[in-house]
């Protein structure tokens, strides 16, 4: 995989606008850290809401972060309008590990790329539950798929298929 600081637009395929604010930026005069972690939290929860039908307040299984990161490649600051760029780089039974790009507007380059891995959980209990149909279905039209995972899957595919054969 490529690195993160060479990302483009083309690498996601779920995009929200965010239009920063004045409060974003710190006493350096760019977005503050912790702005960061908000905007990827906003878009992995914007998705999961609009194309996967979770509702935060009843859905019988919820999302909970068991880590995140940020890699900044260059700083943002009010007033830019930022382009938030949505992948998921691994699916799992319970797990979800999303990358972010964001980009700023009219701005070729990659500003940063962070994400974060959810395990899904019983809303009332905690305790790791199988992905419901709708947020794997949803989740999958965002899996991004290692081109050397892909080949040796198909791979194995063929193997099968030849033993089955004899």
């Amino acid at each position: 995989m490529s690195s993160v600081k060479s990302r483009t637009r083309s690498d996601y395929g779920y995009f929200l606008t965010y239009r920063t604010r004045w409060s974003d930026n710190d006493i350096y005069n760019h977005l503050n850290n912790v702005v960061y972690n908000i905007l990827i939290d906003s878009v992995v929860n914007s998705y999961l809401i609009t194309h996967c039908g979770m509702m935060p307040t009843t859905s019988p299984s919820i999302g909970l972060m068991v880590s995140s990161n940020c890699t900044f490649v260059s700083s943002c600051a009010f007033p830019a309008v930022l382009e938030l760029g949505l992948r998921v780089n691994k699916l799992g039974t319970s797990s979800v590990t999303y990358e972010v790009g964001i980009f700023e507007e009219g701005v070729e380059g990659v500003k940063a790329v962070g994400g974060f891995t959810h395990v899904f959980c019983d809303s009332i209990h905690r305790r790791p539950m199988k992905l419901l149909r709708p947020y794997r279905e949803g989740l999958e039209r965002l899996l991004v798929r290692d081109v050397e995972e892909e080949d040796m899957r198909e791979e194995e595919e063929s193997v099968r298929y030849r033993s089955a054969k004899l």
